[in-house]
């Protein structure tokens, strides 16, 4: 396997690899990386879709990218999916997927067409004292110390950063800043997560720093991740004939592990609380998705809370299971052992009426009947104790959702502190609770809010024991290898597998580990897409430092006639032209 960028490799079709029709192959989990990696089987490796299976203990596919509607509770989505034009791998398996809305179009197709037509934006991305407008204007507000420590990150190697938390490489003055309150609730960062993720980040979305402030760097699908997403590559996949086994929980995967050559033998499963198996032999595959950020997930509902599930995790369990039999296979306690610091907390709230609807315009400065944008992302309730964020996208957010009701997620990132108008912890509450909440940072009027609580909306909470457990402080040998070394017949896939220089709690994550996984078990004769080079592109780091200061100029040192004529030999240069383009250097003065 290679990485590759261009159009010469993007739009090759790799030749047949020896042996495909003979390969059997089997997922365990029916998350996106499994489902993407059996696309690039039957796509890429040509292996005959009816030789692959996917395990899945759950009654449905798309693992955390759900959307639902519980008839006795209301819809539900447990999270959200910022996308953006470079997550390369992500885009390369949707440009085959058939559209299931428009006749003759890919699901790339009908992203591009509806995010040319309808771009995202927020016009209002932070607020304070009920629904006000928080005064950011948009700028990041770092100082020079806030600036520095950023500069000192991004330059940092991966082995200075592991095992350290944020707020152990950040000073106060980074962490106090406008740029750590866009970007932590964005992309849910806690101060106690690992600085190298934060790194990892920073070099992953370098080009995307000057639209973070109004959420212009992000694009979103017509409606929920499921139906939008997942629905259409299910049914591609059963379309090529790739079976599904519902309600089957795989609990240990067999291995002979040597110093040389690593091999799956047998999955154990269970059915129907039947146990049950299969022996592998020398053409089966075994793609495992280890880990998962929504195990243990509970519902509440409109008058219970969610509740907090510390109990067995069949997912986890797996993993260490797995990791019990060889030392590079990962270290599952690093992720699943601190919930604590890997919790939060969500909530779909859906309107009844048009009461609510009515100051959600007033907030998002759009209609949010217009089926265009709406917030355009994330909008922040800066002194919410909860620090409660919400977003209303394209409404209707479902296909079979009423065209009177608007569907809000929202979620909160310190769930263990009592509310400003609830006075109690997120975790404690019910869905009209948390509601109440939401609709007085909303800006709803205090007499207003139990009545419009109570009778205007729907609220079902979702608690998320493990949601950031991959942001937890790591080193190197944490998360396994894709392909491990010596490994012959399997791999590992999704959020907690280790690939080079790509972040994870990102679709493009998922689905780039299960085309790794694909290409480098079957010999795959095609580039794998490189992640997106911004991070080595000059006029991206310079466009990136101009909006880090917030269009401040550089001064440059010494007495004034040095100045002019450093200015004047720059100008002879690409360097000058350069500085200049992005704004980052201007004439002395007379000093």
């Amino acid at each position: 396997m290679y990485y590759s960028s261009g159009n010469y490799e993007a739009f090759a079709r790799p030749r047949k690899p020896r042996g495909a029709e003979r390969k059997r192959a089997w997922f365990v989990g029916a998350g996106l990386a499994s489902l993407a990696g059996a696309a690039f089987l039957v796509r890429d490796a040509q292996v005959p879709g009816e030789r692959i299976t996917v395990l899945e203990r759950l009654r449905l596919p798309g693992g955390a990218l759900d959307g639902i509607k519980e008839p006795k509770k209301g819809f539900v989505v447990r999270g959200g999916r910022e996308l953006e034009d470079h997550m390369e791998c992500l885009w390369d398996l949707f440009r085959s997927v058939p559209s299931l809305e428009i006749d003759g179009a890919s699901v790339l197709d009908e992203f591009y067409w509806l995010n040319k037509d309808d771009p995202n934006s927020s016009l209002q991305r932070v607020t304070e004292r009920q629904g006000q407008d928080a005064g950011t204007d948009n700028r990041f507000a770092l100082n020079d110390h806030a600036q520095k420590d950023l500069v000192r990150i991004f330059l940092a190697t991966r082995e200075e950063l592991e095992g350290k938390r944020i707020d152990e490489v950040f000073g106060r003055d980074f962490l106090d800043s406008n740029f750590w309150l866009y970007w932590r609730t964005m992309f849910a960062f806690e101060e106690w997560h690992g600085a190298l993720e934060m790194k990892l980040y920073l070099h992953r979305f370098v080009h995307h720093v000057g639209g973070l402030q109004d959420l212009s760097a992000l694009k979103f699908t017509k409606y929920n991740q499921y139906e939008s997403l997942v629905l259409p590559l299910t049914r591609w996949l059963l379309d090529q004939g790739v079976v599904f086994r519902f309600g089957t929980e795989v609990t240990d995967i067999d291995f002979e592990t040597g110093a040389e050559r690593k091999q799956a033998t047998r999955i154990h499963w269970v059915t129907a609380g039947e146990p049950g198996g299969v022996e592998l032999g020398a053409d089966d595959l075994v793609f495992t998705t280890i880990g998962s950020l929504t195990e243990n997930s509970d519902n509440g509902d409109q008058h219970t809370p969610a509740r907090l599930d510390q109990g067995p995790a069949p997912a986890w369990d797996l993993w260490r299971r797995i990791a019990a039999k060889d030392p590079s296979f990962g270290h599952p306690e690093v992720f699943c052992g601190n919930i604590p610091q890997s919790k939060w907390e969500s909530a779909t709230v859906t309107t009844l009426d048009e009461r609510i609807p009515r100051y959600i315009r007033k907030v998002a400065k759009r209609d949010p009947f217009s089926g265009g944008v709406v917030t355009g992302g994330i909008v922040t309730a800066r002194d919410s104790s909860w620090l409660l964020s919400w977003t209303v996208n394209r409404q209707p957010h479902f296909k079979q959702q009423p065209s009177d009701q608007i569907v809000v997620w929202l979620y909160s990132l310190f769930v263990d502190r009592p509310g400003d108008y609830v006075k109690k912890p997120m975790q404690e509450c019910t869905g009209e609770e948390i509601t109440r909440e939401w609709l007085y940072h909303l800006g709803v009027p205090v007499a207003e809010i139990p009545g419009l609580a109570a009778e205007a909306a729907r609220c079902v909470p979702v608690m998320m024991p493990y949601v950031t457990s991959f942001f937890l402080p790591r080193r190197a040998g944490d998360r396994p290898a894709v392909v491990p070394e010596g490994a012959v017949n399997f791999a590992f896939i999704g959020q907690f597998a280790e690939t080079g220089r790509d972040c994870v709690f990102t679709t493009e994550y998922s689905v780039r580990t299960g085309m790794e996984a694909v290409y480098r078990l079957l010999g795959v004769d095609r580039g794998l897409p490189e992640v997106f080079n911004s991070t080595y592109d000059l006029r991206t780091l310079l466009a990136a430092a101009s909006c880090l200061r917030d269009g401040a100029q550089l001064d440059l040192p010494g007495p004034a006639f040095v100045r002019k004529r450093l200015l004047r030999r720059l100008d002879t240069t690409e360097v000058g032209e350069l500085l200049r383009e992005f704004d980052l250097i201007r004439e002395p003065d007379a000093r």
